[in-house]
């Protein structure tokens, strides 16, 4: 069964070039197209499509605030962002949105469809660019103080799920590694939700990374 997904660009030619590739793949089915986040938003919540691809930069609503209210009306629906920028803020500003991947214009036709997979059975991926600048950044413990604090409540069990998850593992996959129910590990996901004061598993994954408890998902974690 195909994977159903909506693309949102402003350039047509970028969207033409993507239903290419994700038409060749033959894993993908491109259920419409969108211009604006503002559309993004309306066909999303119609559609309800298993991914949506977005651009960062759009006319008017833009793609971090298509996302948060995609995600507040279709929660089922995973975002994969795919921007021409990897600066710090844009990357963040992503994760929290609830996006579950972060890829890069650059990205080889190869490297693309690896991430949806990814996505599309539930895990996290971020471009490898992307993923050497937060590990540059635990490195500098430029984050550490914050996740120090954040991580202080959990039990070892919950830190190895959120490492888990932080790794872009699912909720299955979890299960088979550790030798517990499905159920089990979603239990431990909505605990470590309550706990940590997020919503999403993204931000949880940059908690994980922040406090280096795991090395960002990304081509050759997730093969």
């Amino acid at each position: 069964m195909k994977h159903s997904i909506l693309l949102v660009d402003d350039h047509k030619i970028m969207r033409d070039g993507l239903r290419a590739i994700l038409q060749f793949s033959g894993e993908f089915d491109v259920v419409a197209e969108a211009e604006t986040g503002l559309d993004a938003v309306r066909l999303a919540s119609t559609l309800r499509p298993r991914i949506v691809l977005m651009d960062i930069d759009l006319p008017g609503l833009n793609g971090i605030e298509a996302t948060e209210e995609i995600l507040r009306r279709v929660p089922e629906t995973r975002v994969a962002i795919l921007s021409m920028y990897d600066d710090e803020n844009s990357v963040v500003r992503a994760l929290r949105s609830g996006a579950r991947a972060f890829l890069l214009k650059k990205a080889s036709h190869t490297e693309l469809v690896e991430a949806l997979r990814t996505v599309a059975r539930g895990g996290s991926y971020l471009s490898p660019e992307v993923s050497d600048k937060f590990l540059g950044r635990v490195q500098r413990g430029d984050l550490s103080q914050h996740s120090a604090g954040a991580v202080d409540s959990l039990t070892p069990r919950e830190l190895q799920v959120m490492r888990l998850i932080a790794g872009g593992k699912t909720s299955k996959e979890i299960a088979a590694i550790l030798g517990i129910g499905v159920q089990t590990v979603r239990g431990y996901r909505k605990d470590l939700m309550r706990k940590l004061n997020v919503n999403n598993v993204a931000a949880l994954t940059q908690i994980a990374l922040a406090g280096g408890l795991a090395r960002p998902p990304h081509l050759s974690a997730s093969a």
